[in-house]
């Protein structure tokens, strides 16, 4: 099967020029330092009804970035000894779905894990987004705000994951330094984002993640959200550096070498989403000591169903303590 891409070993090798502003460490820093004034003012509503007598399931929620709420499954074993503290994951779900149903996030809540599976802002979830957008976007989420990078959709989703982070974090019953992040594309690209800019977590599992690289996405693209951003450069052509300045921001590649802690990847050969070279760039820019590239040489924009058990082991070395 021929690659979509660049060679394996080109892959490998890929670490083209980075595209940050000269502000963009003062960016993020003023960025958070403003989501961090927010009070999260959290809420947790018990789903009473849930079928697993081992788990305790809530309906979570927490104050967003410049209004709005989000809110999550939040999921906690129910047998626990007093004053025991959790290993905690964070789910991101992927672009333009939502946290789907609390039996989804059992393998990690019975192994002892708390979890917590958040709705993105604004998308099919239940999480609210209370942004103004006041120039033109193309259908979907990529182009909102695309002309600034103060008020860019992605800038809101950013600081609702980090809160996610600081709101797990302030748990009684979660241990703040065994917290892992993960997800699949979208959810993926958030797992990056989180992991870069709240220094929480101990771990970060993305799957095929998107918001990487996104002028090579362009480029290699043939389907999904990528081309949104093409859409929108059909309308507006002479706005194409303007957005790929916004976009510089927010690209998980710029982001990469603020990640220090353990990193599972994972990658399709032949995804015609989110193409290998985007992962890659991002990837090869992680400092981490630990890091690993899954290769699915004949998967498209998935995992195979055994990628998660290598999940479950390096969720059990990492933030468990476990060798197995």
């Amino acid at each position: 099967m021929l690659p979509i891409d660049m060679p394996l070993e080109e892959l490998k090798q890929y670490r083209p020029p980075l595209t940050k502003e000269p502000d963009f460490d003062a960016f993020w820093q003023r960025t958070i330092g403003e989501a961090r004034l927010q009070p999260l003012n959290p809420a947790m509503e018990p789903v009473d009804d849930f079928p697993v007598p081992e788990v305790e399931v809530f309906r979570a929620s927490y104050d967003g970035f410049r209004g709005g709420r989000s809110v999550g499954w939040y999921l906690r074993p129910r047998n626990r000894t007093a004053g025991e503290k959790l290993p905690a994951m964070v789910v991101f779900h992927g672009y333009s779905g939502n946290k789907g149903q609390a039996h989804q996030y059992l393998h990690y809540a019975l192994q002892g894990y708390s979890v917590l599976a958040l709705d993105v802002r604004g998308q099919s979830g239940e999480s609210s987004d209370a942004g103004r957008y006041d120039t033109g976007h193309v259908s979907g989420w990529m182009t909102m705000g695309i002309l600034d990078p103060e008020r860019y959709y992605y800038r809101g989703v950013y600081m609702d994951c980090l809160r996610a982070a600081d709101l797990m974090a302030s748990l009684p019953e979660v241990d703040a330094s065994r917290m892992g992040a993960t997800g699949i594309s979208q959810g993926g690209g958030l797992a990056l984002a989180a992991a870069a800019l709240s220094g929480r977590f101990s771990l970060t599992m993305p799957d095929v993640p998107y918001l990487c690289h996104y002028r090579r996405a362009l480029e290699v693209a043939q389907q999904g959200p990528y081309l949104e951003l093409s859409n929108f450069f059909r309308v507006f052509p002479e706005r194409e550096e303007e957005a790929f300045r916004t976009l510089s921001y927010f690209d998980n590649f710029n982001l990469a070498d603020r990640i220090s802690c353990p990193v599972l990847m994972s990658v399709g050969l032949i995804d015609l989403i989110c193409p290998p070279s985007s992962i890659y760039a991002a990837f090869n820019y992680i400092p981490a000591a630990e890091k690993h590239m899954a290769i699915y040489r004949y998967h498209a924009h998935e995992i195979p169903p055994y990628h998660v058990t290598e999940q479950i082991r390096w969720a059990s070395r990492y933030l468990r303590g476990l060798d197995v």
